[in-house]
């Protein structure tokens, strides 16, 4: 893959659902001086991990799938395994909100398919996940291809969202929403309430160094994580600053999702709506597609380290992971059919995705602070020793921060996943002939896990945690 290719991986793995829900999303929780300091944080924070990934794609070049490999040179094989099936898990719930905004948008144009948790429209999803899992095992080169065109094609109905907002910007009304108007609560507890939609839009930065072991040039891994993050960045500050110029708070936090086929559809009637909706079928069916390869990526990277069973490891003459493909398009399916028990799936998909992710990345933020610390690969261009310290000592104080300002709510729901996933990880160590749990930090980690689950359940079971 050339370096154009790996940064439309960055790219087509960050414009997906979740930009196209950034005016309700933010303007639900704040206004403009809130939404400002959020992605000051997120984007700093995001930036800093990015400068992680690319030091460790170009200092550790023999660790390829680099995001649950490097939990496992740093912390040992079980938080090695949690990194792996967190991130899969994370990315298959993921793929998920995207097939439940496609419903949703598809349900203001009709009825039958309602917010997105309709039989009907879970049915259509259905059929659509498999579409892309049998055009997927065609070739994962051949899906790199279609994910370069399809990026390109989403990002121009965006970029036209941005330049109408900005024709209809009204300083006035910009002024009005600047403090979040009626909204309770103080500025902290606004922008703590993004923080998780914040890291569900960034998700996908390091699509280049998942498929690190595909690059033409090493070097390219880094270069195409930085250039992606710069180009989504710049949009989604936009998208969400924009319309609070354009519409009151209050009528934005009110629009039905995907927002901004509301907000554009205010500026120009209504086919600013149909514009924005057909963009979005694009873009989210583009994202579906950079995500169910990364997916089976992962896992075939696990299952090739054996980290996870080796079945995993198994390609078909296509070069596709086929036992990784048919897992993650397996759970998708079941997770797909769960959400028509759902209040508001397409929230509940973003926050747990969001949960379940920052997991793996405060682990690849620890190793980069690890290397630095202890000096380890820094013989080569040992000048650039004190700005890594820095970079990866801001990257792990970010991801922990991310962490407990997701709430305890989806720390229990990420342990309800996370504990029975194990059984993965007990089925690899019995191939191999080694003991479970070969470290007294691994029995305990288990431990928190399992404790976590069973209140979870019960949590859910008494209606004390609402799904």
């Amino acid at each position: 893959m050339s370096r154009l290719q790996l940064t439309a991986m960055v790219v087509g793995g960050m414009v997906g659902a979740g930009i196209f829900s950034l005016p309700r999303t933010f303007a639900s929780a704040t206004g403009p001086l809130g939404a400002v300091i959020a992605w000051i944080i997120a984007g700093t924070g995001m930036y800093m991990l990015a400068r992680v990934f690319q030091a460790l794609a170009e200092r550790k070049p023999d660790i390829d799938a680099g995001v649950f490999a490097y939990a496992k040179a740093a912390f040992g094989d079980y938080p090695g395994f949690i990194s792996a099936f967190g991130y899969w898990i994370g990315s298959c719930i993921g793929n998920v909100s995207y097939w439940v905004l496609i419903k949703s948008t598809l349900g203001a144009f009709f009825p039958m398919f309602g917010d997105g948790n309709t039989a009907i429209a879970i049915a259509f999803a259905s059929l659509g996940i498999w579409m892309f899992h049998f055009l997927i095992l065609r070739g994962v080169q051949q899906a790199a291809f279609i994910n370069s065109i399809v990026t390109v094609a989403k990002v121009i109905p965006i970029m036209l969202f941005i330049v109408l907002m900005f024709v209809a910007f009204k300083i006035d009304m910009f002024s009005m929403n600047f403090y979040g108007g009626d909204l309770t609560g103080g500025l902290f507890e606004q922008v703590r309430a993004t923080m998780l939609v914040t890291v569900f839009v960034f998700i996908g930065i390091e699509g280049a160094s998942v498929y690190s072991r595909f690059a033409k040039k090493r070097e390219d891994v880094g270069a195409a994580t930085i250039l992606g993050f710069i180009i989504v960045t710049s949009l989604m500050v936009l998208v969400t600053l924009l319309p609070y110029a354009v519409m009151d708070r209050a009528s934005i936090a009110g629009l039905r999702q995907p927002s901004m086929a509301g907000m554009l559809e205010s500026v120009v009637g209504p086919w600013g709506s149909i514009f924005i909706s057909a963009g979005l079928l694009v873009s989210v069916l583009g994202a579906y597609l950079a995500w169910a390869l990364i997916c089976a990526e992962v896992m075939f990277a696990a299952g090739k380290s054996k980290d996870m069973p080796a079945a995993f490891s198994k390609l078909n003459k296509n070069g596709t992971p086929v036992v990784a493909m048919w897992a993650t398009s397996i759970v998708i399916q079941l997770i797909i059919i769960s959400t028509y028990w759902s209040n508001d799936a397409f929230a509940l998909m973003l926050n747990l995705t969001s949960a379940t992710t920052l997991i793996p990345y405060f682990f690849v933020a620890a190793y980069g602070f690890l290397l630095a610390r202890r000096g380890e690969t820094y013989q080569v261009r040992p000048q650039e020793l004190g700005r890594d310290r820095i970079i990866s000592t801001l990257a792990v104080a970010y991801t922990l921060f991310m962490i407990y300002a997701s709430g305890f709510k989806f720390i229990v729901l990420s342990a309800v996943i996370f504990a029975p996933g194990t059984i993965l990880y007990f089925i690899a160590r019995r191939e191999q002939g080694k003991p479970v749990f070969a470290k007294t930090s691994d029995w305990v980690i288990f431990g928190l896990l399992v404790a976590g689950a069973v209140y979870g359940v019960y949590g859910i079971a008494t209606g004390a945690i609402e799904i």
